[in-house]
């Protein structure tokens, strides 16, 4: 459980990146898309091809279409972090555990078949914002958190961690523009607070400069009041952090 600065409340902490791409609303689900086919490669135009369920601050998407519940046989999951965590491959071990139990569920599936049950694959993709540099991609191995490691080394799950501080992956920024904005904004955010700005003041000012700029084709205009609440939660909760 996230424990929080007194008076901040829960359900604002870490959440404008899913109030831009974890919606149903028919604008993110077109950026979900958008962000979906710049890190796959794929040129999917249906925003609904897109299922979505959340767990706690994560996206969760599967593929599909009009007769069956996965295209390309693919859970993926979502989640946005401003500090680095190297966790977080135990953190998707959990998820997944959750999700794979919803989908078995969901189809009325038992492991105590005789035949093997076949799962949709898991990619775990977390969008990393911080301030520790790291490469463009990092691949967190959970491997790494057990205390003695077995020689055959069989055993793996892995975070795929992407960095999207302003000088990295550009070619996934330049192919997303909904995340290129995203990516601008809360840049702006930092520049602001480097210099000196209080918390308060360089989100409004980034905000206001997001409007002006007409940032995902005015969000961010529309949204004022939840996006200030929701910037001023996030990084309150990591200085408190």
């Amino acid at each position: 459980n996230k424990i929080l600065p007194s008076g901040i409340e829960k359900n604002y902490y870490d959440c404008l990146f899913k109030a831009i791409f974890g919606r149903n609303n028919d604008q993110s689900k077109k950026w979900r898309l958008e962000l979906y086919n710049a890190l796959r490669g794929t040129n999917y135009t249906d925003p609904d091809a897109l299922e979505i369920n959340t767990i706690e601050n994560v996206i969760y998407l599967t593929m599909k279409n009009d007769i069956s519940f996965l295209v390309d046989s693919q859970m993926t999951l979502f989640e946005q972090q401003s500090s680095y965590n190297p966790n977080m491959p135990l953190r998707g071990l959990m998820y997944f555990a959750q999700l794979y139990q919803m989908y078995l569920t969901k189809l009325g599936k038992s492991l105590h078949y005789s035949k093997l049950v076949k799962l949709p694959y898991p990619k775990f993709v977390v969008f990393y914002n911080g301030n520790k540099e790291t490469d463009d991609k990092v691949y967190l191995k959970l491997s790494d958190a057990f205390g003695e490691k077995e020689k055959d080394g069989d055993f793996e799950w892995t975070a795929e961690l992407i960095n999207i501080n302003p000088e990295h992956n550009k070619s996934l920024q330049k192919n997303c523009k909904p995340l290129y904005d995203y990516v601008r904004y809360v840049s702006r955010i930092k520049d602001n607070k480097k210099e000196g700005k209080p918390a308060e003041e360089a989100v409004s000012e980034a905000v206001n400069w997001a409007i002006n700029q007409n940032l995902l084709n005015g969000f961010f205009k529309i949204q004022k009041e939840e996006v200030l609440a929701m910037s001023l939660t996030e990084f309150d909760v990591e200085e408190f952090k």
